[in-house]
């Protein structure tokens, strides 16, 4: 349950605190005095959105924090609304936690019900999903959603085969036009970056070749090097063994001239064994290759690693496109399948389906008649057909009612007023007490009671009074009838101080009970007699 509520700066509301009790916990004051803003302040930590212009003027931001006790331990959620961005953080148990954690909560914290709620009553689509909620398992609607997730699944397939298929068949000519032109060059990743490098070298290696014959030319030209050396080399053997100092000198032209027909014997060499590294492509056929590259770049507009993945995706997309007949009968042969299935369990869920709204309505016309509808009034479902896909029929239902003997049955909208919507609604309510085992959410009833007066005020004061024994309630009401027969009662005043209007909401005593029970029922004598009356009866 809903055990503390605290609100700070949000609207007119500076410092709020509201502890509520078990069983019924109604607000009550003038209209315009904030009640609703309370139950909004609920509804934002659930994860409703809010206007950072409700934050109250002055302010940084708004902070709204509840504590809920629940079977496994509390449970404390805060949200806070900043005035400057209007973004919000939400934290459970003062842990930064998302929006989307805090709504999975909330079925098990609470149920709102409000005027909205009695519009959304009017929709065939919301009926449809009553009538779902009160079968016995939810087993074939889950089986229906894991069916229908199959056959769209298949559906999407088949548009998209088609989609790609038409806009390739478009384009078709063209592809196999830029595929014949890559064909007929067949470049290969990383190509023209290689055959740059084998252009450098080639020409290195040109001009090292003239280098290596002018090289020659000086060793073997008209002074002829070798030839010089092998005469300097004899006359400094004779020259040594006469004068030894000239050892040296002797040893020093002797290596050189080793050294010179080394050199000559190694610029004898062909200059290709110095780079047999590379292939036997000349430069000619280097140079005609990156041309010829090039001319394709130019064509398709791209580089050559682009064309290269252009090939491997145009291959891929003309073999879709003769594959795409098969791949296109075998998905209408999937379609068919998952269609089959769905029916299936459409089927069973459509027999299910009726079978609990007969259980349905019975309790529902029980509900109403203590809601002080006549005797006479019937319930029923009728199941209007909605084809969902080609030869599969789901079945929804829609709520019908005869409210006096000898009418034919009529939709909600038709003939119901705004007090038999509230009262049908909270019949509802009654009957889904039960969801989720031993611990019931907290139900909120936001003038419910619109629409109502006389003696149906009663009854529906003893169906309220009725949920109250059974799961936390909290009631904004008008009637001092239902406000009577509450648990706790809280007060919301709005007041001006110093210029500012601010509201507050206080917890009544006995006292201050009477005295509002009176104001509710119209003040003066007749006011106090309705307010000791109903003070006696609680």
């Amino acid at each position: 349950m809903l055990e503390l509520l605290r609100i700070r700066n949000l609207a007119l509301i500076e410092d709020a605190e509201l502890e509520f009790s078990s069983g019924m916990n109604t607000l009550t004051g003038e209209t315009g005095a904030g009640k609703s803003f309370i139950l909004r302040a609920v509804d934002f930590i659930m994860g409703q959105s809010m206007d950072r212009n409700l934050v109250r003027p002055g302010a940084e931001k708004a902070t709204v924090e509840a504590l809920f006790v629940l079977p496994d331990g509390d449970c404390i959620i805060r949200r806070e609304l900043s005035a400057e961005t209007g973004r919000s953080r939400v934290f459970i148990n003062d842990k930064l936690s998302s929006q989307d954690a805090v709504k999975e909560l909330r079925p098990k914290l609470i149920i709102h019900t409000s005027q909205h709620g009695q519009q959304k009553l009017l929709s065939p689509a919301f009926q449809s999903e009553v009538l779902d909620t009160f079968l016995p398992d939810n087993s074939l609607l889950l089986a229906r959603e894991a069916a229908l997730d199959e056959l769209r699944s298949v559906i999407k397939a088949i548009d998209e085969l088609d989609r790609r298929c038409e806009d390739l068949v478009k384009q078709r000519e063209f592809l196999e036009f830029q595929k014949k032109e890559i064909e007929k060059i067949d470049p290969q990743p990383g190509e023209e970056d290689l055959l740059e490098e084998r252009k450098t070298v080639l020409k290195d290696r040109e001009r090292a070749g003239e280098c290596l014959r002018n090289a020659l030319d000086c060793i073997h030209g008209d002074a002829n090097l070798l030839d010089a050396m092998s005469l300097l080399s004899r006359e400094m053997d004779i020259i040594a063994r006469l004068y030894p100092e000239f050892e040296d000198d002797r040893q020093s032209v002797e290596d050189f001239r080793l050294k010179l027909h080394d050199l000559d014997s190694h610029l004898r060499r062909d200059p290709g064994e110095i780079e047999s590294d590379y292939d036997d492509m000349t430069l000619d056929d280097v140079e005609s290759r990156l041309f010829k590259i090039s001319q394709l770049k130019r064509k398709l507009g791209r580089g050559l690693g682009d064309i290269c993945g252009l090939y491997k995706q145009i291959s891929d997309d003309l073999s879709f496109l003769d594959a795409c007949d098969l791949d296109r009968t075998r998905l209408k042969k999937e379609e068919v399948e998952k269609a089959q299935n769905l029916s299936k369990v459409l089927d069973k869920l459509n027999k299910a389906r009726k079978k609990a709204a007969r259980e349905l309505c019975l309790n529902i016309e029980g509900e109403l008649g203590d809601l002080g509808f006549s005797e006479h009034v019937r319930v029923t479902y009728e199941f209007e057909p909605k084809e969902i896909h080609e030869g599969v029929t789901d079945y929804r239902g829609r709520l019908m009612w005869v409210p006096n003997p000898g009418q034919r049955p009529q939709p909600l909208d038709k003939i119901a007023s705004g007090g038999e919507l509230s009262r049908f609604l909270l019949a509802l309510v009654s009957l889904r007490r039960g969801a989720g085992g031993e611990h019931l959410p907290t139900l909120i009833f936001d003038e419910v009671d619109a629409g109502i007066g006389g003696l149906t005020l009663n009854s529906v004061a003893a169906k309220l009074r009725e949920l109250a024994d059974r799961q936390q309630m909290l009631l904004i009401t008008h009637w001092p009838q239902l406000a009577g027969r509450a648990d706790r009662h809280f007060s919301i005043v709005k007041e001006v101080l110093d210029g500012q209007t601010y509201t507050r909401c206080d917890r009544l005593n006995n006292g201050e009970i009477r005295e509002e029970l009176s104001r509710m029922g119209g003040g003066g004598k007749q006011g106090d007699a309705l307010a000791d009356s109903l003070m006696k009866r609680s």
